[in-house]
């Protein structure tokens, strides 16, 4: 019988990997992270994907963030309406910050987030990218 490894096991996190939320099954609005109650007052809610395409709501630039991120100081962090209804925050890639503007269409990119512990793990997930 084949035995998974700990450090293999993280291909198994989908919600890192894929850009996935919640679907209320009641009113139909959408959200990044599953709420315990909907606006609507439903408790259920149906999984789903997510295009990866949206807009700029707003955004800032960091220069002191967490430790884990020093390396890639200073660097971009946005709101993004997706195109499905949900809001998400999350890192701005491949930009300078005074080229990003509201309103700005930006696509979902698999990029590295960060490395950790003495083995040096990468962790990846999802970041945003304008698109020009």
């Amino acid at each position: 019988m084949f035995r998974e490894s700990p450090i293999m096991r993280w291909r198994n996190y989908s919600d890192r990997y894929r850009l996935t939320g919640y679907k209320c099954t009641n009113c139909g609005k959408t959200y990044f992270e599953k709420k315990g109650l909907c606006t609507c007052g439903n408790l259920d809610y149906a999984e789903m994907d997510f295009c990866g395409k949206g807009k700029i709501v707003s955004f800032t630039q960091v220069h002191s963030g967490p430790a884990v991120f020093s390396e890639q100081a200073p660097y971009c962090v946005g709101i993004i309406d997706l195109e499905e209804g949900a809001r998400i925050t999350s890192q701005i890639i491949d930009c300078k910050y005074d080229e990003l503007k509201i309103g700005q269409e930006v696509e979902a990119v698999f990029r590295k987030f960060y490395k950790s512990g003495e083995k040096g793990i990468i962790h990846y997930g999802t970041k945003f990218r304008p698109k020009f």
